[in-house]
C-alpha cells in the first residue's frame, strides 16, 4: 500500500522477527459482512482518534516499529460502515496516522479497499485538540497497537473527550493496547482527579504477554511500562488473562483483547454505536 506506513526499516528501529510475522500476523482478516438488519441513516460521523507516531522506546533504549494495528483499526472500521456510518480521525499532533505495516492482511481486499478510501483522512486527520466537544459525533473509536501508547495517554485534549464521551454514556469503542488512553482521563488539565472508568471492566492486551513477547523476538526489550497494571491502579478491572479474540460491553464501554478480537468486536461495536445512535436520534 505504501500510505500512512510506519518509519520502516529507519535506521535503529526494529520489526518482529521473521518467525514472529509468520506465528503472529495474517494474510487476511476474519471479517465478513454482517448486513445489520438496522443501520444508522443520521449524519453524526465516529471520531477515530488514531496515534501519528510509531516509534515506542523499549526499557533497554531498542525503538519498537509499531504504530496502529492495521487490522484492529480496520476491520472495525469495516464494520461500521457496514452499520452506515462514516467517520472523522485526529491525531494528537494532526500528522497522519502510522500503522504497523509488517502486520498488514497484504491478502485482505476488504481492509485494502477501506484503507483506500480513507487515504486522504488518515493522511490529513484533524488535530485532537481542535475538537473541544462531542455534539457531532456519534461515538469514539480508539484502535489499538502498541502506537497507542506513545502520545495518546498523556494527551490532555483527548482525555477531556472522554471525559465529556463518560459524561454523556457515549460509545466509547477500544481494544489491545488502545485502552491505554483511558489514563489520559485523569491528567492535570483534565479537571479529574480520579479516572472515571474506575470500576468499569474491561478487555485489553495483558501485561503477561507484553512480558513474553520479547523472548520470542516480537518486541526488541521490556515494555517501557505496563498498560494493564497502569489501568488496574486506577480501578479499571481487566477481565481476561490472556488474549483469546475476546470483547465485552460495560455500559457505554466496549473493548476487545487483541487482533483476533477485531471482527467479534467490530460488530459488537457496530449494534452498540447503532442502538445508542437510533435511540437519541428519535
Amino acid at each position: 500500500m505504501g500510505i500512512c506506513s510506519s518509519t520502516k526499516n529507519a535506521e535503529g528501529t526494529y520489526d518482529p522477527s521473521p518467525f514472529t510475522l509468520f506465528m503472529f500476523t495474517e494474510s487476511t482478516s476474519k471479517y465478513k459482512n454482517q448486513y445489520p438488519e438496522e443501520r444508522y441513516t443520521g449524519t453524526k460521523p465516529i471520531l477515530v482518534v488514531a496515534t501519528d507516531e510509531g516509534l515506542l522506546p523499549m526499557e533497554n533504549g531498542k525503538m519498537f516499529n509499531t504504530g496502529n494495528h492495521p487490522i484492529e483499526m480496520l476491520v472495525p472500521m469495516l464494520h461500521f460502515r457496514d452499520a452506515g456510518f462514516t467517520f472523522d480521525i485526529a491525531t494528537a499532533h494532526g500528522n497522519p496516522v502510522v500503522l504497523e505495516m509488517w502486520a498488514y492482511p497484504k491478502k485482505d481486499k476488504n481492509v485494502a479497499d477501506i484503507h483506500k478510501e480513507l487515504k486522504d483522512m488518515m493522511e490529513n486527520p484533524k488535530k485532537i485538540e481542535d475538537i473541544t466537544n462531542l455534539d457531532a459525533y456519534s461515538g469514539i473509536f480508539i484502535p489499538g497497537g502498541h502506537g497507542a501508547m506513545v502520545n495518546l495517554p498523556s494527551n490532555v485534549a483527548l482525555g477531556k473527550l472522554l471525559n465529556i464521551a463518560h459524561e454523556r454514556s457515549l460509545p466509547t469503542v477500544t481494544l489491545c493496547h488502545g485502552p491505554a488512553v483511558l489514563l489520559s482521563t485523569q491528567l492535570e488539565g483534565t479537571g479529574k482527579t480520579e479516572n472515571p472508568y474506575n470500576g468499569y471492566k474491561i478487555f485489553c492486551f495483558t501485561d503477561k504477554t507484553d512480558a513474553f513477547t520479547p523472548s520470542i523476538g516480537y518486541l526488541p526489550g521490556k515494555m517501557p511500562w505496563k498498560v494493564q497494571q497502569s489501568l488496574e491502579a486506577q480501578g479499571i478491572e481487566i477481565v481476561n488473562k490472556s488474549e483469546v479474540g475476546g470483547a465485552m460491553v460495560d455500559r457505554e464501554l466496549i473493548t476487545g483483547d487483541s487482533p483476533t478480537a477485531a471482527h467479534n468486536f467490530g460488530v459488537m461495536a457496530a449494534k452498540g454505536l447503532t442502538k445508542h445512535a437510533m435511540k437519541y436520534s428519535m
